[in-house]
């Protein structure tokens, strides 16, 4: 393989996953860490990419939502460790709006025998909750996104707008410094209506988030009172949601 080649086939990858390890280049173009290491400082000079430790991101926002069904195969075990942190935070007897998402799937599926409130904004954690024992279940209004079946528009946030909840478990698109974004303007809107829905906020960011920069901006760092992650997620980009005031808590 080509030096061009082989810059061309990082850039794919960046481009595609929107962040990617040095240890995860290196196994994709068969060749050493330590020239991968070379690539990306070459590339980044170029203005193509930016590094981080360990690896690099894009500079190009994803303007496109991997599908659901693809994003819900992906990062299984961590959605599933980062799910049961948040249910462990909750205390039985509260009101929770529980956001779209494949994270907060995972989530909703550990809350059956709860004795909790719970208004999934997401037909599939509606279809999880339907008839379980402990859980009172309030369905919200609003319209089905296709396939993500997220429930959006003016339907779906009269409904928040009525309820104050205890607290509002969130997933994001892309989380940094400079606060959420989300794939999608409706999405967006619903986020930002279920922050100022509760009284507490607690989001849901694998790694990969904390480099991602999606369209839509939903709300700055400060307004999530809790970041669930995991060990691995960058300590530049978590230092920053600490030093805003954020809890980070890693599983």
């Amino acid at each position: 393989m080509t030096l061009t080649d082989r810059h061309r086939q990082i850039l794919d990858a960046v481009k595609q996953d929107g962040t990617i390890t040095v240890r995860e280049l290196s196994r994709l173009t068969a060749t050493s860490e330590m020239t991968v290491r070379r690539d990306l400082e070459q590339l980044a000079e170029r203005g193509m990419i930016t590094r981080f430790r360990g690896g690099a991101r894009s500079l190009t926002l994803r303007g496109e939502e991997p599908p659901f069904m693809l994003r819900a195969q992906n990062g299984q075990e961590t959605k599933r460790r980062m799910a049961a942190a948040a249910v462990g935070m909750l205390a039985d007897g509260e009101a929770i709006v529980l956001d779209s998402g494949t994270s907060c799937v995972e989530v909703a599926r550990l809350l059956p025998g709860r004795r909790l409130t719970v208004m999934p904004m997401s037909l599939h954690s509606v279809d999880v909750l339907i008839g379980e024992h402990g859980v009172r279940l309030l369905l919200p209004g609003g319209e089905p996104r296709p396939h993500e079946l997220a429930l959006t528009g003016p339907l779906a946030l009269a409904s928040l707008a009525a309820l104050r909840f205890d607290t509002a478990i969130i997933g994001c698109c892309g989380l940094t410094p400079d606060g959420m974004t989300a794939y999608d303007l409706e999405d967006a809107a619903i986020k930002r209506a279920v922050i100022a829905s509760a009284h507490r906020v607690i989001a849901l960011a694998d790694p990969a988030k904390f480099t991602r920069t999606a369209l839509a901006f939903v709300a700055p760092v400060s307004a999530f009172d809790v970041v669930i992650t995991t060990d691995d997620a960058p300590e530049e980009q978590t230092d920053a949601l600490a030093a805003a005031g954020t809890v980070v808590h890693r599983v």
